[in-house]
């Protein structure tokens, strides 16, 4: 099918100039107005000032000049800080139709921290007629409805294992069941990962048998990891350390506090703290206790030329111990939950977290085939 194509400033007005921005430090947690500024969350606060509403025709588009996320708005917004762009469609264009197609273009440039509107300027879009625009618009709205619906599940699964964990243990910060608080450096042993050469990343040190996990790793799991990306050689080995699958690592530097448990042997560096229990305590428990201290210890972390904790404030950690049996019966609904490796390697019967990432997967790659079909002419007529 044979569509013109259109440049980006024939389709889109910058309306972004004239517009009052606000500061981080205006926003709101609640107010008349929504504030939209560049981060990938969709809403970032609210104001109750009026003048700081966005003159632009809705439905528009709002794009991150540094972070390249796109948004589309439909209803009144206030702007927030610098590097956000509001783009009015013209009439030739569908602001939904617009906005998927912006959300599948590969822009020119390196990611990162710098200016991407001038790459976004240098796109053109194909253009069928307003009606098959606005046809191929409500196909794919519904194909990403059923991708965040999917998303919700998942977040909800997370919040079960929170809720499950304050019902049988009360809130770990302030106690109120009373359970015996002991030191975390008593509760098992804490150790630093071990990458001694510099540079980390020398080619000579990687590619071999052995796993190493990174923070990055940590941060995007959930309870356990289960994969890895790479791996150190003999050489990379020698001058790291093997930790036992069982173990639970904790980022001390950039993501500080993220945890997750290892699945098999692998090495980290020096980033990450390896935690062991002495029996006192079960690892799911320590891993779950994490989760609520973990925006605290972010927060009062040291900032140097990154965010980081050392092993003495963790060693200080005061943990509420419940009755070791109480521990393992959390210890085996978070093994329903999640989907863990046989001793055999192999993977057990999938739990329900696995089963609801693998329906996420096959969403995504639906939508993503829709995305290819809609934009060669395949989904309308």
């Amino acid at each position: 099918m044979m569509w013109k194509i259109a440049p980006f400033d024939k389709l889109f007005i910058d309306r972004t100039g004239g517009n009052k921005k606000l500061k981080q430090s205006e926003f709101l947690e609640a107010g008349a107005l929504p504030i939209v500024d560049q981060g990938q969350q969709f809403i970032a606060g609210y104001t109750n000032d009026e003048a700081a509403r966005c003159n632009v025709t809705l439905p528009c588009i709002t794009f991150g000049d540094h972070t390249r996320a796109f948004k589309l708005i439909d209803f009144p917004f206030a702007l927030g800080a610098d590097g956000v762009k509001v783009l009015q469609p013209t009439k030739e264009v569908d602001a939904r139709y617009a906005y998927f197609y912006l959300n599948q273009v590969k822009l020119a440039g390196k990611e990162g921290y710098q200016r991407n509107f001038k790459y976004l300027k240098q796109v053109s879009i194909p253009l069928p007629p307003l009606p098959i625009q606005k046809q191929i618009a409500a196909i794919l709205e519904k194909a990403d409805a059923a991708r965040e619906k999917r998303r919700q599940a998942n977040k909800l699964t997370e919040q079960f294992l929170q809720s499950a964990f304050l019902e049988m243990f009360g809130d770990p910060v302030t106690n109120p069941m009373g359970w015996e608080s002991v030191k975390l450096g008593k509760l098992g042993k804490l150790e630093r990962g071990r990458s001694k050469h510099r540079p980390r990343n020398a080619p000579f040190l990687l590619g071999g048998p052995y796993p190493l996990i990174q923070t990055g790793e940590i941060a995007n799991s959930s309870d356990y990891i289960t994969k890895y990306t790479q791996t150190y050689s003999e050489r990379g080995l020698k001058q790291s350390r093997m930790w036992p699958k069982g173990t639970l690592c904790i980022t001390i530097a950039a993501n500080i506090g993220k945890t997750a448990i290892l699945t098999f042997d692998a090495c980290f560096p020096d980033s990450i703290v390896g935690f062991t229990t002495n029996g006192l305590v079960n690892t799911e428990y320590i891993q779950r206790w994490f989760s609520f201290v973990q925006q605290q210890l972010e927060e009062s972390a040291p900032m140097v030329a990154q965010k980081n904790i050392n092993l003495e404030i963790l060693r200080k950690l005061v943990v509420p111990v419940p009755p070791i049996q109480e521990q393992q019966k959390f210890a085996t609904l978070v093994e329903k939950v999640e989907s863990l490796p046989a001793s055999d390697g192999s993977m057990r019967q999938a739990g329900l977290r696995a089963k609801q990432q693998e329906s996420e997967k096959e969403l995504e790659n639906l939508f993503g085939s829709l995305m290819q079909k809609a934009f060669r002419g395949e989904l309308a007529g």
